[in-house]
């Protein structure tokens, strides 16, 4: 089955519109938890826009590169988390 490169592109855009609900939520969070959930929710919006722009434009590099993001925002999120519960 063949895909319209333009349903990827809508797909992204919604992902997009989604993050931006995310930034919204880190704007007005009342807690750093909060924040912090909403920008983990954006780290996971991104890596699936650039596995879904790797299937558009058929490249693999697109997705080596979220499985690379993915790693570092994990890691990054778990200092995060140990920062706030004051263990760093």
């Amino acid at each position: 089955m063949i895909v319209s490169p333009i349903l990827f592109f809508i797909v992204c855009a919604f992902l997009l519109l989604f993050a931006a609900f995310g930034m919204a939520r880190i704007a007005l969070g009342p807690t750093a938890a909060d924040r912090v959930v909403a920008l983990d929710t954006i780290n996971t919006l991104v890596v699936a826009v650039m596995i879904v722009l790797g299937a558009a434009y058929d490249q693999v590099v697109f997705v080596d590169v979220a499985i690379i993001y993915a790693l570092v925002s994990f890691v990054g999120t778990l200092y995060i988390a140990r920062y706030l519960e004051g263990g760093l």
